[in-house]
C-alpha cells in the first residue's frame, strides 16, 4: 500500500534506499514490469488509500461491536435467573404480543442457551424499511425483558456501525466508497506483495520482519513491506467476500456463481409441494398448457409453533434455530444458524396441518461455492470463530491503517527538501508500459480489461487515473517546450 518506492526518482539529500535486484538477475520481464508495478501502486495508494483508511476504521468498530453489543443489551439478551424447564414457544409469543400488540410475529429465535432469552420478531408499524422489532422473553417466565428495533440479527449498536462501515450512513452513493475500497484492497495488496518479494536483501529475515537497523525512509519502507508480508492474505480475503455484496461487482459475482452451479440452495416451504420439493419454490403452480394456478390457501388447521419445533428437531434440526410462521400457501420453516465452526446450517419445512417435514435441505449438501460464499461471508463479518475471528479481523484493521500511514509518510519524507515550496515525493516517470515485451503487455492488457468489466468501480476509476495522468504528461510536456 505504499505511497512511493520509486528508487529511480531521488533528491541529492534524499536518504539511499535500499537496492534492488539488477535488471538481469531477475529476467527481462521483471525488470520492465517493476516500474509499472511501482506507478500504480503510487497512484492507488495515493488516491485509494484514504478509503481503505476508512473502510479499516470503521471496519475495526464493527469487529468490536459484537462484543458491545453484549455488554451493553446484556439485559435483553439474557435472562434474570436460570429456571427448571422452558415455557412453550407459544406462550412466550403471546407474552411479546400483550407488549406490543400493533406487531405481527414473523418469526421466532428460541433461546440458544440455557441464559439467553427468546427473540420474537415482529413487524410493527412505523419501523423504517428493513427493520424489525425484536421483543426478548425470559423463556421460563415469559417476561418481557425488553424491545428492540432489529436488523436481522443485529441490535442497534451493530445495525448502526454496520450501516456506517459499508456506506459511512450516507445510503446508496456511500456504498460506492466501500465497493471501491474492496475493488483496489487486493490489486494494491497482491502489487505491493509482488514489490515486496521483488526486492533484493541482505538477510532473508528482512522479507518478514522489519530491519530495526535501518534508518529513515528505508526503516519505513521496512515496516510497512514486513507488516504488509504479514497481512496480505486476510486483505484478500476481505476484499473478496467484501466484493460478493457490493452494489455493481457483487451482481457480476453472483452471476458467475449461479452460472456455476454454485447457488446458494433454499428448503421449499410450499403447500402441496411436497411430493415434488425438489422442484423448488413455485413447483405445482404451473399447469401443463402454461397457465398459472393460484397459490394454495392458507392452511385452515395449525399443529402449532411447539409441535413444528419438535418435528425439526426430530429431523436434526436443533441448533440456534431460526422459525419463520406460515405464511399464505406456505408452511413454517425452521434453519439453524449456528456459524461457529463447525456449523449448524441445515433446515427443514414443516406442514402446518400436521407438523409433517415437506423439505428437507442440508449444509452439506449445498454447492461448494455456496459452501465457500457463506464461509467468506462469516469470516467477514467475524462469526465463524467467534471471538477468535473477531480479534483477527480487528488486527488487520490496525494494519491497513498502520499500512495507510507508512506509505504516505515514505512519500513525504522523499520530497525534495531543497526546494522551499511545499513538494512531496514524485512517482516513478511516465512510460514504463512502453518498456514491456508485446507478450507481456497484450495479456496484462487483456486480462486487466477482463477485470475492470467484471469490477466495475475497479475498471471506471482505473481510466479516470490513466486519463488523468496522461492529461498531467501533456502539460507537463507543454510546459517542459516552452522552457
Amino acid at each position: 500500500m505504499s505511497l512511493d518506492e520509486s528508487q529511480d526518482v531521488r533528491t541529492p539529500d534524499a536518504e539511499p534506499a535500499e537496492p534492488v535486484a539488477p535488471a538481469g538477475s531477475r529476467g527481462g520481464s521483471w525488470a520492465a514490469l517493476r516500474p509499472l508495478l511501482l506507478r500504480m501502486h503510487f497512484y492507488a495508494g495515493l488516491l485509494i488509500a484514504p478509503l481503505l483508511f476508512l473502510a479499516a476504521a470503521t471496519g475495526l468498530l464493527y469487529a468490536a461491536s459484537w462484543q458491545a453489543e453484549a455488554i451493553i443489551y446484556s439485559d435483553e439478551l439474557t435472562v434474570a435467573r436460570v429456571g427448571e424447564s422452558a415455557l412453550p414457544l407459544s406462550a412466550q409469543i403471546d407474552a411479546a404480543k400483550g407488549a406490543a400488540p400493533a406487531g405481527e410475529v414473523v418469526s421466532v429465535w428460541p433461546a440458544p442457551d440455557t441464559e439467553a432469552t427468546t427473540r420474537v420478531i415482529m413487524e410493527s408499524p412505523g419501523l423504517p424499511e428493513g427493520e424489525t422489532l425484536t421483543v426478548f422473553v425470559d423463556p421460563y417466565t415469559a417476561e418481557v425483558r425488553g424491545q428492540l428495533a432489529t436488523v436481522g440479527d443485529a441490535l442497534p449498536l451493530r445495525a448502526w456501525l454496520s450501516e456506517f462501515h459499508s456506506s459511512l450512513q450516507l445510503g446508496e452513493f456511500g456504498r460506492n466508497y466501500s465497493e471501491l475500497a474492496a475493488s483496489w484492497m487486493w490489486v494494491v495488496a497482491l502489487g505491493g506483495l509482488a514489490l515486496w518479494l521483488g526486492r533484493r536483501r541482505k538477510h532473508r529475515s528482512q522479507l518478514v520482519l522489519p530491519d530495526r537497523k535501518a534508518t529513515g525512509r528505508r526503516r519505513t519502507l521496512s515496516w510497512h513491506g514486513a507488516v504488509g508480508l504479514w497481512a496480505v492474505a486476510g486483505l484478500v480475503v476481505l476484499s473478496a467476500t467484501g466484493l460478493t455484496w457490493s452494489k455493481y461487482a457483487g451482481e457480476n459475482i453472483g452471476q458467475l456463481q449461479d452460472s456455476l452451479g454454485g447457488a446458494t440452495p433454499a428448503v421449499s416451504a410450499q403447500l402441496g409441494a411436497g411430493a415434488d420439493a425438489g422442484s423448488g419454490e413455485h413447483a405445482g403452480h404451473t399447469m401443463p398448457d402454461g397457465t398459472q394456478m393460484a397459490p394454495p390457501p392458507a392452511p385452515t388447521t395449525d399443529v402449532g409453533i411447539d409441535k413444528a419445533v419438535d418435528a425439526a428437531r426430530a429431523a436434526g434440526v436443533t441448533e440456534a434455530l431460526r422459525v419463520t410462521l406460515p405464511a399464505k400457501g406456505k408452511g413454517y420453516v425452521i434453519k439453524e444458524q449456528d456459524k461457529l465452526v463447525p456449523v449448524h446450517l441445515d433446515s427443514v419445512a414443516v406442514d402446518p396441518a400436521d407438523a409433517r417435514v415437506m423439505d428437507e435441505l442440508r449444509f452439506a449438501d449445498y454447492p461448494v461455492l455456496a459452501q465457500m460464499t457463506r464461509f467468506g461471508i462469516d469470516l467477514h463479518m467475524g462469526t465463524t470463530f467467534g471471538l477468535a475471528n473477531q480479534i483477527a479481523l480487528a488486527a488487520l484493521a490496525v494494519a491497513v491503517m498502520f499500512l495507510v500511514f507508512w506509505g504516505y509518510r515514505m512519500w513525504w519524507l522523499r520530497r525534495p527538501t531543497k526546494d522551499r515550496k511545499l513538494s512531496v515525493g514524485r512517482a516513478q516517470p511516465r512510460g514504463a508500459w512502453r518498456r514491456l515485451p508485446v507478450t507481456t503487455l497484450l495479456p496484462l492488457a487483456a486480462v486487466t480489461a477482463m477485470i475492470g468489466w467484471f469490477v466495475p468501480l475497479l475498471g471506471i476509476s482505473l481510466v479516470v487515473f490513466l486519463a488523468v495522468d496522461v492529461l498531467l504528461g501533456f502539460v507537463a510536456g507543454r510546459r517542459a517546450r516552452a522552457a
